[in-house]
């Protein structure tokens, strides 16, 4: 083989090394500049020139957790888009919503997806959920300096348990602060500009024991409300076909719901709001 083979034709050296199981740490070390909270950003705020996305909710039921987010993303007054997607899987059992700055926080979702499938190569396991929620705070402290100049990302991450001692009570949400402060929240939370209304709607019809069905219905509740009450939060669009992102965590694993059945909920909150304009 030729010298030319061997050098464009095999993976660098440092790539085969054996080293630690955080895919972030790795490109640390090689190519920091790559990573979202390492590149250099001008004096400034910079808050204005980003779509930014809300709202998202999470709420736990007998046997997992469900996560829904809207779909508007906004620059100031501005309706930057009607269709961005917040909520993804994290892996097989986990799941992640972003509020704040769309580019950035869709960037660390990826990259907190390559984290979690590269430890479990490397150490042949996966990584517990409180683990996880570890790495995710990690990489969310990495980008406190873009943060301090209006880049903020506030994630919401929810998962299964697979330690649990009680399947019934496996799902478990964790909330972030910009400063990648961790926090496991319990039953129910929200994050983004409608979250103080979304909240308030999920307090009131939340309850211990519902069905991922009753949670589903709770959730897309949660974010009319919001919507209705928060202009940077997108209400479904039935004119366009344009509905919540929802997903349920539970023993099999991340499944997202499809369009068509979020859209028969949403139709039945449409015409129970019809007569109960308040819900």
């Amino acid at each position: 083989m030729s010298s030319g083979s061997q050098q464009w034709g095999r993976l660098p050296d440092l790539l085969a090394r054996h080293g630690s199981g955080s895919f972030t740490e790795f490109v640390g070390a090689v190519a920091p500049e790559l990573l979202p909270g390492r590149r250099p950003l001008p004096p400034g705020s910079a808050a204005g020139l980003a779509p930014h996305g809300t709202t998202i909710v999470a709420a736990t039921f007998a046997g997992g957790v469900v996560m829904a987010g809207d779909r508007r993303a906004t620059m100031g007054s501005v309706i930057a888009q009607r269709d961005i997607e917040k909520v993804f899987p994290a892996d097989e059992f986990s799941c992640v919503g972003i509020a704040g700055t769309a580019g950035i926080a869709i960037e660390i979702v990826r990259l907190f997806q390559v984290e979690l499938e590269h430890y479990e190569k490397i150490e042949g396991h996966t990584l517990s959920l409180e683990g996880k929620a570890n790495r995710l705070a990690t990489m969310i402290r990495g980008n406190l300096g873009a943060a301090m100049q209006g880049l903020a990302v506030v994630p919401l991450f929810a998962g299964y348990d697979l330690n649990a001692e009680d399947p019934a009570g496996a799902g478990r949400i964790f909330s972030y602060d910009v400063t990648g402060g961790r926090y496991e929240e319990h039953s129910f939370h929200s994050v983004g500009s409608g979250s103080p209304f979304a909240r308030g709607a999920l307090k009131k019809r939340y309850r211990d024991g519902m069905t991922d069905a009753e949670v589903i219905r709770i959730c897309v509740e949660a974010l009319y409300d919001a919507a209705d009450d928060d202009s940077a939060t997108g209400g479904p669009d039935v004119t366009r076909g344009i509905y919540p992102v929802v997903v349920v965590v539970g023993a099999e694993g991340f499944r997202r719901v499809p369009d068509t059945d979020v859209g028969v909920v949403v139709q039945e909150v449409l015409t129970a709001r019809m007569t109960n304009p308040g819900g």
